[in-house]
């Protein structure tokens, strides 16, 4: 018999009643059901009952006082679980271990442990990190780190069948500007000197189309000396990386469209909707959505109104306008009901974000316009804006007025607010899209110059 195991804790089966076996893993719950103890063992693949008889070779007294987490080798008897305790939701529900023999591997000293693996109760991020690998053990990050890895293999197997090859480029190398700072290595034999570490593989991937490989692609580490993301950890992150030689916009898509269709569809229940996925401008997109990487669930639809309000009665846009603004209007469909502290309170939130505020109308049940802005922007104006937006009576509209560069963004902000208050956003549904002709520059306020835009 194996020194530690003969199986995995998400292995035995009922067809196993009846056999010897040697299970070894991480103490991960106790069960005292008056003079019979059950432990719950737990390994990477799954879980255990093992079973300590009052009148057995472990006394359950004795097994009782091993830790949680405790790492344990048990020797045993499968049996199968009566009718009334099997457990559907496990693996192993329709049986159990009785225990002969059991080593303590690695027993835990503490009553209690400073991250508790067998519950879900949220952690300080700094205790969780200073003890990450009993983080880790917990089921909902190490079911992470496991997608993760398959995701991946996932990927190597789907773009090798698409003739592309995996290469692994230089980590240590020279600073190549990427849009984010460097992180530098000082090298040893050349005093003063620093190599370092890459944004991006552009570089290398461009020299290895030109050196006469066809198809290139990398799980790419990336490392970026810029503030955290709610898309990306700060400092490093990985990407697929790739390059085609002799190669269209259409055939880029073509690639990875497929790709991420069989990703989603492979480790998510969620219904991918809209294949071929839509191509959208950078410009629509900024336009209609107030970002570049729009949530295509959120039904909501910006739409200029600079020219609606240029030379108006209501002042306040009308003098941004000459100065160069530009307004966007984000419709708030059936909100008319909710009040006009569902309007006010949008307006304040504006403000505590930084912006001027948000202007609004709202249009009643009647069809008649109200607010504020209404009142100085007259009937024609409200009327033509209420057509533009695609709005009905007894829905509101936002507006907000600002500079070319900020209007948009502002107003895909309270896209997404407004979508998420009025429980407008499709669940259970991934749309991907494409967005088309990016800027390659943009103009870097804070530096005072021209700057890469991706």
């Amino acid at each position: 018999m194996h020194k530690y195991r003969t199986h995995n804790c998400n292995q035995l089966q009922k067809a196993d009643a009846g056999k010897q076996v040697k299970l070894s893993g991480w103490v991960h719950r106790k069960r005292d059901h008056g003079g019979v103890l059950f432990i719950d063992l737990r390994d990477h693949y799954g879980i255990t009952q093992l079973v300590f008889p009052e009148n057995g070779a472990i006394s359950p007294a004795d097994a009782d006082k091993i830790r949680f987490e405790s790492v344990i080798t048990v020797t045993g008897k499968v049996v199968e679980r009566v009718k009334e305790a099997v457990n559907p939701k496990m693996n192993t529900g329709e049986i159990e271990v009785i225990v002969e023999n059991l080593t303590i591997e690695s027993a835990v000293e503490e009553e209690q442990l400073p991250v508790q693996v067998n519950t879900d109760k949220e952690f300080p991020e700094n205790t969780r990190l200073k003890y990450r690998f009993l983080d880790l053990r917990r089921e909902k990050l190490h079911n992470n780190i496991i997608l993760r890895s398959k995701v991946i293999s996932e990927i190597r197997s789907f773009m090798t069948n698409q003739g592309f090859m995996e290469f692994q480029t230089p980590i240590l190398t020279a600073s190549s500007p990427e849009g984010a700072r460097d992180f530098l290595v000082p090298s040893r034999l050349n005093p003063g000197k620093f190599y370092a570490l890459p944004q991006a593989p552009q570089q290398f991937k461009q020299l290895l189309m030109v050196s006469g490989f066809d198809r290139y692609f990398q799980i790419a580490p990336c490392f970026r000396d810029e503030d955290s993301r709610a898309d990306r950890s700060p400092g490093e992150f990985y990407q697929l990386d790739m390059e085609m030689s002799f190669a269209t916009q259409e055939d880029v898509f073509n690639a990875v469209e497929p790709l991420m269709v069989h990703l989603f569809s492979k480790f998510s229940d969620k219904k991918i909707v809209g294949s071929p996925f839509p191509h959208i401008t950078f410009e629509d997109s900024m336009l209609k959505y107030g970002s570049d990487k729009p949530d295509l669930r959120n039904p909501l639809i910006i739409s200029d109104v600079t020219e609606n309000f240029r030379g108006s009665g209501f002042g306040i846009f009308a003098k941004q306008i000459d100065n160069g603004a530009i307004v966007r209007a984000i419709p708030a469909p059936n909100s008319a009901k909710l009040g006009r502290g569902f309007f006010d309170r949008k307006n304040d939130m504006a403000r505590e974000m930084g912006y001027a505020g948000l202007g609004y109308i709202i249009y009643d049940e009647s069809g008649e316009a109200k607010g504020p802005i209404a009142k100085n922007l007259g009937d024609e104006r409200t009327k033509q804006i209420k057509e533009i937006c695609g709005l009905k009576d007894g829905d509101g509209v936002f507006f907000a007025c600002g500079a070319k560069d900020k209007a948009p963004k502002q107003a895909g902000e309270f896209r997404k607010i407004v979508a998420e208050e009025l429980n407008l956003i499709e669940q259970g549904v991934f749309k991907f899209c494409w967005i088309t002709d990016f800027p390659y520059f943009e103009w870097n306020e804070d530096e005072g110059k021209i700057d890469f835009s991706h």
